[in-house]
């Protein structure tokens, strides 16, 4: 589990196999000091298992899977990463809950300069929208942003100068595709509403059936 509070911005130095799945080593600093075997790193926002590490970066494999569903095909040897640690007990939760599971690929269709802000505006399809809703929680990347607009197409957020430094969200160029993670809670309350629907609907049938058998004798 994560925050989506970026803890540093680290460089991908190789990408090694191809096709449905590669193994992604990362240079980074910060974030190494304590860093163990099996340990989660958000890169980008997709929680990814260190499989071998030194002072300077880790590795780590990502399957099939996960590259059918994020940028990651889309990057190369010095491309720019956020990466965040594991949440621990106790620590401040600053952000939102991020599993580190993207739902999907939003694209970058415009920035705009409004005073020490930059608006991001990324489109999005509907199965994503439909969790989006205005002052509520997104991961873009890996960042724990509040949504400030949202319609059928696109949803926007604006960007303060510290996470403007300490992301890569506002250098991302019209067109670039972004990683997008919706608020879990929205997903846990659509899946009990539907399971609840299914119940109502077998119990209503159930006494339809009994009402039946009832007026014609038979109950």
């Amino acid at each position: 589990m994560f925050t989506g509070l970026i803890e540093e911005i680290g460089k991908i130095k190789s990408i090694q196999g191809g096709g449905k799945s590669i193994r992604l080593t990362v240079s980074a600093r910060k974030i190494m000091d304590d860093v163990k075997l099996g340990d989660s790193i958000a890169t980008n926002g997709i929680c990814l298992t260190v499989v071998s590490f030194n002072s300077t970066g880790f590795s780590a494999d990502v399957m099939p899977e996960t590259m059918s569903r994020t940028n990651f095909g889309l990057l190369g040897a010095g491309s720019r990463v956020n990466l965040e640690r594991a949440l621990r007990v106790g620590d401040r939760m600053g952000g939102h809950m991020v599993s580190g599971h993207v739902d999907g690929l939003g694209e970058v269709v415009g920035k705009e300069q409004d005073d020490n802000a930059i608006w991001v505006s990324i489109a999005a399809p509907k199965n994503i929208l439909k969790y989006v809703v205005e002052k509520g929680s997104v991961a873009i990347d890996g960042i724990s942003l509040t949504v400030a607009y949202v319609d059928e197409k696109i949803f926007k957020v604006s960007i303060i100068p510290l996470t403007q430094e300490d992301t890569t969200l506002t250098s991302k160029k019209k067109g670039e595709k972004v990683n997008l993670e919706c608020d879990m809670t929205a997903k846990y309350i659509e899946k009990f509403m539907l399971h609840r629907d299914e119940e109502s609907a077998q119990v209503e049938k159930s006494d339809i059936s009994m009402n039946f058998l009832k007026e014609n004798g038979f109950a």
